[in-house]
């Protein structure tokens, strides 16, 4: 794993001034610039979206394409939107969906408590369940919807999160976790298949599910 990441980030030190181009500009143009630079580093690094709520229009668009899905999500809120919405309305011939989730459980060692925790010093209005409860009423929501779904896992993990990832058999949304930010005000990276980045999504998905719990569906 070690060895894993520090090629990932060598990688990604090879195409940093063009990150900070797409940081700072979204421009079509400057996205086909990173990618054709990505591919000489093998990131596999195609876009660059300033805030991760700039890509939702994209990942429908991505979904609308898939054959399978992959979600790894702090707080799942995405899944309720509108990015989402033709999976849950049944429009997507969906070879299967997984779907992770923080376990909202009260435990001694429980990762929610810590993010709550890191997001209580930089946001004044959150308060240490407000998190638990946000991902519960999306446990709810997705229990519900997903009733009619014959494809979807739910899963549920208890393991330090450091990322959001919505990953199919096409490519990959990665956006990296800050301890002093919402993850919807960080940056978002687009990689396509096959890429270091997307490679490095998948893995990190994979271990997280490897190490969950099947949430029972709802009645």
């Amino acid at each position: 794993m070690t060895a894993f990441l520090l090629g990932v980030l060598s990688s990604l030190a090879a195409s940093g001034v063009l990150l900070v181009l797409g940081f700072l500009r979204g421009s079509r143009p400057l996205w086909w610039l990173v990618a054709a630079c990505s591919w000489c580093t093998g990131t596999g690094l195609g876009r660059v979206y300033r805030r991760q709520s700039s890509a939702e229009r994209d990942i429908a668009r991505e979904l609308g394409r898939a054959r399978w899905i992959k979600v790894l999500a702090g707080r799942g809120n995405v899944l309720t939107r509108e990015a989402f919405s033709a999976l849950w309305s049944g429009e997507l011939p969906l070879e299967s969906v997984q779907i992770l989730l923080p376990d909202p459980r009260i435990r001694a060692d429980s990762w929610l408590d810590r993010r709550s925790h890191d997001v209580c010093r930089f946001d004044p209005g959150f308060t240490p369940d407000l998190l638990r409860s946000q991902v519960r009423t999306n446990f709810d929501y997705l229990e519900h919807a997903a009733r009619a779904q014959r494809n979807v896992e739910l899963h549920s993990f208890n393991l330090p999160n450091t990322c959001r990832i919505i990953a199919t058999d096409r490519a990959a949304y990665i956006t990296f976790y800050s301890s002093s930010a919402h993850g919807r005000n960080s940056p978002c990276l687009y990689a396509r298949a096959p890429g270091l980045l997307y490679s490095f999504a998948l893995q990190q998905f994979g271990s997280a599910w490897s190490d969950s719990s099947p949430v029972p569906a709802a009645r």
